[in-house]
């Protein structure tokens, strides 16, 4: 009888350790292949989710959590003040598209895209790196890759 039982305990925990095995090889994406970086995405600042899509061949990404999602002044939920463009000003911020227009390069590199920072009300030039399959590094710039700022984005699925 003891043997039944450390035979039934050995299939148990080897059908769970099966099925953890399938569980998490589907949902894995390998690295350095065009849709590595799809996914939702915390923003270095931790302010903000970002959903990464694909649209075509190119990339996209929109707000799709934020930490603090109504403005404390107006009670309503937050809005893009920051925009130049006074007909978006009123536009939500959780939705917002604020990467585009990546294409693919190869190595795990995304570029030719754009990022909106909605904190100031500006676009800037993009580069997007995935430094492993849970780590993004954006760096936005002006003009040449050189001048400019990398934030470091963590996979939340």
């Amino acid at each position: 009888m003891l043997s039944k039982i450390k035979k039934s305990n050995i299939r148990v925990l080897f059908v769970v350790a099966l099925t953890a095995c399938i569980t998490s090889l589907s949902a894995f994406v390998p690295a350095n292949t065009p849709d590595a970086m799809l996914g939702t995405w915390l923003t270095g600042s931790k302010k903000g989710h970002v959903q990464i899509y694909k649209q075509g061949n190119q990339y996209y990404g929109k707000i799709v959590w934020l930490k603090e999602p109504i403005d404390p002044k107006t009670n309503q939920p937050k809005t893009d003040v920051n925009n130049p463009d006074s007909k978006k000003k009123e536009q939500p911020l959780l939705g917002l598209v604020n990467l585009r227009g990546f294409t693919y390069e190869g190595g795990n590199v995304w570029e030719e895209g754009k990022i909106y920072d909605p904190e100031n009300g500006k676009e800037y030039s993009c580069k997007i790196t995935l430094r492993d399959k849970n780590t993004l590094d954006v760096r936005g710039y002006i003009g040449i890759s050189l001048i400019g700022r990398t934030d470091t984005w963590v996979r939340v699925k």
